[in-house]
């Protein structure tokens, strides 16, 4: 049986050197929101309907895109979350419902007709929606019936142009247009803002919890807290100063981040916010191409929606990778692919703890090392995964994949 040796560095990277940004059949129109449930990748985009606006959907990895747009009478979509088995979505003037993956859509807006919705979030049976402030509608509002009411939740709330929400437990947070990240711990009923060490700015387009963490996107950067925003720290070292952070994507322990300008792109980390890595190759250096407004992910590919062209996609298996050093402790995996048992053998002289993490940052297994160890994989799910070796002076990290 062959076996694969590899002398391991104890620093974790990412090796993207073969990889490529691929467009998708949904090429065209900006691509507001995108949504993943399963092998359904929902995309959300604007403009005339005759030039592709509305709801589309891909089951194949973005091969094939299909229409799913009966009864969405306002086809600009701005925002699309799910709850359960229903699909919201957020337009230029109303939400709509859909129970059937996008077959057929119903608005779902009493309490909130004719408001421009932003930004939609769920947490439990909870909905909430973030607007501009047009036609008497603004701030943020709540229905706890899969969208057939609609409650303003705004008490407090000094700037009701909201382009953003994320909950953490009982905390809502609300970006706002002025800048401002506006926090509640009480359903609403007040509002504070949070924002006293964030710079000045025109918007807060993102926000996303990853763990203890709160990150905000704004046009002058990314920012994170661990208090619940009472303080903000910058959080893009490796990204352009400044870049304006268009949109957050958390998954396990990475986040990516999508920016909106002519040198940026998409942005990884796996360290909670402390460095980033650019991943942009097959992404053109103009505005256009490399202005993300929304980020998904399914097991295979990372999805990008880029102004003015349409949705692309990134295979997660090229993510994932190491540098290669020389050290004391060999290691060697087999066999690589695997099937039904991975052989774990080391020449170290203690006994190690291991991990094996999937591709979007979950541990599925733990447990010791004392030369050799066997995984049963086969309950595992077909993909690439991570195996950490930890010793008292080094991480040593291996890639393999379960077919």
């Amino acid at each position: 049986m062959k076996k694969y040796f590899l002398l391991l560095a104890a620093i974790f990277t990412l090796s993207i050197a073969n990889a490529q940004w691929k467009q998708t059949n949904l090429d065209s129109i900006s691509c507001n929101a995108l949504i993943a449930q399963g092998n359904n990748i929902f995309a959300g985009q604007s403009g005339l309907p005759e030039y592709g606006a509305g709801v589309y959907l891909t089951v194949d990895n973005g091969n094939n895109w299909t229409a799913v747009d009966s009864g969405l009478t306002d086809q600009s979509v701005h925002t699309l979350t799910i709850n359960g088995n229903n699909i919201f979505a957020g337009t230029d003037s109303s939400v709509y419902i859909s129970s059937n993956n996008g077959s057929t859509w119903n608005k779902a807006n009493t309490g909130i007709e004719n408001a421009i919705v932003c930004t939609l979030s769920t947490n439990g049976s909870n909905i909430y929606a973030g607007t501009l402030a047009y036609n008497g509608y603004h701030g943020v509002y709540l229905s706890t019936n899969n969208g057939n009411n609609w409650t303003a939740i705004n008490s407090g709330l000094p700037n009701k142009d909201i382009c953003s929400l994320a909950i953490k437990g009982n905390y809502i947070f609300a970006g706002a247009g002025d800048g401002h990240v506006y926090v509640t711990s009480n359903g609403g009923n007040s509002w504070v803002s949070t924002s006293n060490t964030l710079p000045p700015s025109t918007g807060v387009p993102a926000l996303a919890v990853s763990g203890n963490n709160i990150f905000a996107g704004t046009i002058k950067g990314l920012y994170s807290s661990s208090d619940n925003g009472a303080s903000w720290v910058i959080a893009d070292s490796g990204i352009t100063d400044t870049t304006f952070i268009y949109s957050i994507l958390v998954n396990g322990a990475y986040i990516f981040v999508g920016t909106y300008g002519d040198v940026d792109g998409v942005y990884m980390s796996s360290d909670s916010g402390v460095s980033w890595t650019a991943i942009n190759d097959g992404l053109a250096n103009t505005i256009t191409y490399r202005s993300i407004f929304t980020l998904a992910m399914n097991d295979n590919y990372l999805f990008a929606g880029v102004f003015s062209h349409g949705v692309w996609k990134y295979p997660l298996s090229d993510l994932v990778g190491v540098n290669e050093n020389t050290i004391n402790n060999i290691v060697s995996i087999y066999p690589n692919p695997t099937k039904n048992n991975l052989t774990i053998e080391t020449n170290a002289n203690q006994e190690q703890r291991f991990e094996i993490i999937n591709i979007i940052g979950q541990t599925v297994y733990t447990n010791s090392i004392n030369k050799k160890a066997i995984v049963n994989t086969s309950a595992f799910a077909n993909g690439v995964y991570i195996l950490k070796l930890y010793s008292d002076k080094e991480t040593i990290v291996r890639k393999f994949i379960k077919e």
